[in-house]
């Protein structure tokens, strides 16, 4: 992209947008992106030893939170379950879900975001990262051939809407494509966020009404109309709107599936299983049997399920690590342990991907050579199977969000397009070479690292994204997409000319008649930008990366951000 022309858009902004926003402490990796220890560090016991000394004990238990007796109740009556149920229900369960109403029913005066919750996202750091988003979608508006009707602004997990109203504010100086924007869809399972996004965008006097797609209400912008959905299948499908999806820290919090490669025993009998799965394509009916007649250890993908821990546990008998912070939180109620037999996920997930195959079969014995390192046993498992060492992480809602937004995009057979045409645009943090997260799942309590399976529902749950699994998904499910990504954050805000805006911004400044005034703005103004660019080995610049799918074109057009020009 060229400066001169971004500088250009970005000068179009009116002084009125300069916004004041006090310093916080971000949603950093600092604290998200560090892994809690290996297995090695929970208690590995039997399932079935942990769920019988539950139900024993359960008279004299003491669970830390509702959502922590609820969890135990279930795992009591149907066994360990996986991790993603468990952070599904940590996270928007209906009882005491962290998204859900634990907060503001447990700790008045607080909820999530900001210096009083737990974290702080980038457009609460700089109102200059919610600018550039809003430009991006300008570019892709103009690159798009300027349609002046059909647009459609989508954001899933939108918070407390703070990104939307900075995006909104900068697309109403691009006169006619807020013409063009027929609707605002807001993603949004919580009711709490839900109304304080309707605040922010609409007014706190704006009237909401209700339909069985969800609830309406008119922008303060331009009286767009905004429609909040719990999900994104609300959103109707419609080959004649261009869609531009946002989708910022969200799929860190998706749910995800963790699996470990043991050996199995050669004596161990084969145990063949017919178990339904569902693909982006629907059901699939799949059997899967052990190889007859082998000599050597077989190797095997085994889900990682959460089971309570032993009642009257501690922080050190749990061996929580000093990472975790075991002086802010009660000794954590659940833990990690390795299923004793294969699950439906374990059978099905882990043969989704060539990557993911690449690494059972570097981990083979007779594997000889690979890009992988060979993983060393690390223990024998009570069933007597030996963990191989190898870990991945698999997030099927990934898969599912991806191929939702490319086939929102450029069509597929279900859903046929005439043309594509949209685009959506992604941050989130993870690795950004191609490798699968691993070990990534962390709890984040009051800005500060936490065990993730402390304080159900009072606990942010989170997970490195897996960026080239989105990819893989958006390319899959449609023909009529490609992606540009990942690149880090600090590139893509550089390259939008955001160091330039905050310049801007700065001259523009006329905050108070004092000079000491205007000049501690200034500072925060760039303390916020350096914050976001950081590319220190902790730093959001590095740790964020953005991914674009858009419209295919051969490669031939590479989206601002992302190597590529305004086209005018």
């Amino acid at each position: 992209m060229t400066r001169s022309a971004v500088t250009r858009a970005l000068r179009s902004i009116p002084r009125a947008t300069i916004l004041s926003r006090p310093p916080q402490l971000p949603r950093t990796p600092s604290f998200r992106n560090r892994a809690p220890p290996s297995l090695a560090n929970y208690n590995t016991r039997n399932l079935s030893v942990t769920a019988r000394r539950l139900s024993d004990d359960d008279d004299e238990r003491k669970w830390s939170t509702p959502l922590a007796k609820q969890l135990a109740e279930a795992i009591t009556a149907t066994g360990p379950v996986p991790l993603a149920s468990f952070m599904r229900m940590c996270l928007t369960g209906d009882i005491g879900g962290y998204y859900t109403g634990a907060i503001e029913k447990s700790e008045q005066n607080r909820d999530q975001f900001g210096a009083k919750g737990d974290f702080v996202t980038s457009p609460e750091i700089s109102q200059v990262f919610g600018e550039l988003c809003g430009l991006w979608y300008v570019t892709e508006w103009l690159a798009q051939g300027r349609p002046s009707k059909g647009v459609e602004l989508i954001e899933v997990g939108p918070g407390r809407g703070t990104l939307m109203d900075d995006m909104l504010r900068t697309i109403q100086n691009f006169p006619e494509m807020a013409k063009s924007i027929d609707a605002v869809y807001m993603v949004e399972a919580s009711p709490q966020l839900r109304m304080a996004q309707k605040n922010l965008l609409c007014g706190k006097d704006a009237a909401m009404s209700e339909s069985k797609v969800g609830y309406h209400s008119h922008c303060k912008y331009g009286d767009i109309p905004i429609v909040w959905t719990e999900t994104i299948k609300s959103i109707p499908y419609d080959p004649e709107k261009t869609p531009f999806i946002m989708a910022h820290e969200f799929f860190d919090a998706l749910p995800i599936h963790a699996f470990q490669l043991v050996q199995v025993p050669p004596t161990e009998p084969a145990s063949p299983s017919s178990i339904a799965t569902i693909t982006t394509s629907g059901p699939k009916q799949s059997k899967q049997s052990r190889p007859s007649g082998s000599t050597g250890p077989i190797l095997e993908w085994r889900e990682l399920l959460v089971s309570p821990t032993p009642p009257f546990s501690t922080h050190t008998t749990l061996r929580t690590p000093a990472s975790h912070n075991p002086h802010l939180t009660p000794p954590p109620d659940f833990q990690l342990t390795v299923s004793p037999s294969p699950t439906r996920h374990s059978l099905h997930l882990p043969d989704l991907s060539p990557r993911y195959r690449a690494i059972k079969s570097s981990s083979s014995p007779s594997s000889s050579s690979s890009s992988y390192p060979s993983q060393k046993p690390l223990a024998v498992l009570p069933d007597g199977t030996t963990q191989a060492g190898a870990l991945i992480e698999i997030c099927p809602d990934a898969f599912l969000f991806a191929s939702d937004f490319a086939t929102r995009i450029g069509g597929s057979p279900a859903h046929p397009k005439p043309s594509p045409r949209g685009a959506a645009l992604i941050l989130d943090y993870g690795p950004g070479d191609g490798s699968v997260p691993v070990n990534s799942l962390r709890g984040i309590r009051k800005h500060h690292l936490v065990s993730p399976f402390a304080e159900p529902g009072l606990t942010d749950l989170s997970a490195d994204v897996d960026f080239t699994a989105i990819a893989e998904a958006a390319t899959n499910a449609s023909e009529g997409v490609e992606v540009h990504g990942p690149v880090e954050q600090a590139w893509w805000l550089e390259g939008m000319g955001g160091r330039e805006r905050v310049e801007q911004l700065a001259k523009r400044s006329k905050r108070g008649n004092e000079e000491e005034e205007k000049d501690k703005f200034v500072k925060d103004l760039r303390r916020s930008w350096d914050r976001l660019v950081d590319r220190g080995p902790n730093g959001m610049g590095r740790i964020y990366k953005a991914l674009a799918i858009v419209p295919e074109n051969d490669g031939r057009r590479r989206p601002v951000g992302f190597g590529g020009d305004v086209v005018m």
